[in-house]
């Protein structure tokens, strides 16, 4: 009697160790490398215009709430120590400019009023920030 070694079914084994570590490295990284999108606690509905520029670089922001309220870069401060605060902000800073953002239900005299308040500090260029129409 002829004896037959029993074939056994190869089965494929397919290593992905090395697939899911590259992976998980992506993912590091990708985590890592997003910068977040930072918005203030103030909540503003800015006016809307036809020709909005976008501003590349982090800088000095003065806010005015619905309620007439003035924050430098989210800090709350009054109307009348704004230039003497901003001052001391635009004193280290290479580009003296200096971004509004009011609200759109806001009287026109508060927002003239801060507009004079960062002229007083010494800032060479205002920015008014609006949101783009649709």
């Amino acid at each position: 009697m002829l004896l037959r070694p029993h074939k056994r079914k190869r089965s494929v084994v397919i290593n992905v160790t090395s697939l899911l570590d590259v992976m998980f490295n992506l993912l590091l990284f990708f985590m890592v490398s997003t910068t977040f999108l930072s918005t203030p606690a103030i909540k503003l509905e800015l006016p809307k215009a036809k020709h909005a520029e976008v501003i590349e670089q982090r800088p000095i922001i003065v806010y005015v709430d619905s309620a007439g309220m003035v924050y430098l870069n989210d800090e709350p401060v009054d109307v009348s120590l704004l230039d003497a605060a901003l001052e001391g902000k635009l004193s280290g800073a290479d580009d003296r400019s200096v971004v509004l953002q009011a609200d759109s239900r806001v009287s026109h005299g508060t927002v003239v009023e801060v507009m004079d308040a960062i002229k007083a500090a010494g800032a060479t260029r205002l920015v008014v920030s609006t949101e783009p129409k649709q």
